[in-house]
């Protein structure tokens, strides 16, 4: 179920998924040694995660930011989604599915959920930041359920 939700967080916000799996590695409530996933654990690889994440939160809100269901970044949630998912579920295949499968779902719900909010405000920034808070309040909850 964790895999699954990770990689919903990375449907919503790809790069916050991998970045989330990095940090819970660094907190000691994910235990990557001996996995082929091990390299979420090294410090380098964490900060430049997390600098991917960050600089995603703020070229989502471009105009010039492809959509999410456009091939190369649809492909690219669900690769995020996978590699979260299989650390998470323990390098597994069952892990490494679920967290693709939930990529898929995260992009697609998230773009009908966002699409459908900024309608309702009347602007797309705000669903945006919206959108923003409930991927990273995501991974937060995540890494608290799995201590």
């Amino acid at each position: 179920m964790s895999a699954l939700l990770i990689g919903v967080i990375a449907g919503l916000r790809s790069m916050t998924a991998p970045a989330a799996v990095t940090w819970m590695a660094h907190a000691g409530r994910l235990d990557l040694a001996n996995t082929c996933t091990a390299f979420m654990g090294w410090t380098s690889t964490r900060w430049i995660f997390t600098l991917l994440a960050l600089g995603e939160l703020v070229a989502d809100k471009l105009p010039s930011t492809p959509s999410r269901k456009a091939g190369p970044p649809f492909a690219a949630r669900i690769v995020a989604g996978a590699l979260s998912g299989a650390a998470i579920g323990g390098a597994g295949v069952v892990g490494l599915v679920a967290g693709g499968v939930g990529a898929i779902v995260g992009t697609l719900g998230g773009h009908a959920f966002r699409a459908r909010l900024a309608a309702a405000i009347g602007r797309d920034l705000p669903a945006a930041l919206i959108e923003d808070a409930v991927a990273v309040g995501g991974a937060f909850v995540l890494a608290t359920l799995l201590a």
